[in-house]
């Protein structure tokens, strides 16, 4: 079943389910099966993170260009709150990882800010400025 796995991982989790379904548990490829599954929540995680950037992203811009406001800014921030929020409703253990990844996603969110903004990095505050409740809240955007 390793075999089927690096070769066509499609065949493989079609045959894995199989083997599932009829309680076939000897014939699983256990090694890759623990691998994959942990990946899927590494992947959920990596998801709201991506999405969180994206939201701070242009609540910075928002803020910082108030000139250069635009509908395609307020979509985006509101996909990426979407995504966010259907992200936790499928897992609400992840209730708590946008608060946890905050920091992190801002910083990246500061860089690519500076850098599509060309105004210096220094322009954004080191820290987010705002909590996670109101980030995420469906109608708050920076006042700027």
């Amino acid at each position: 079943m390793s075999e089927i796995y690096s070769a066509d991982f499609s065949d493989w989790t079609r045959q894995t389910a199989q083997l599932l379904r009829e309680r076939r548990w000897h014939e699983i490829d256990l090694a890759n099966l623990i691998d994959e599954v942990e990946d899927l929540g590494k992947s959920e995680r990596r998801a709201i993170a991506s999405q969180l950037t994206r939201l701070l992203l242009h609540l910075l811009k928002w803020q910082y260009q108030p000139q250069r406001r635009s509908d395609s800014w307020l979509d985006s921030i509101t996909d990426a709150r979407t995504q966010i929020d259907l992200a936790i409703q499928d897992s609400l253990s992840l209730k708590g990882y946008p608060a946890e990844q905050l920091e992190d996603s801002y910083r990246r969110a500061r860089r690519q800010a500076a850098t599509q903004t060309k105004l210096e990095i220094s322009t954004f505050p080191e820290t987010c400025q705002h909590a996670i409740d109101l980030v995420l809240a469906e109608d708050w955007l920076p006042q700027g």
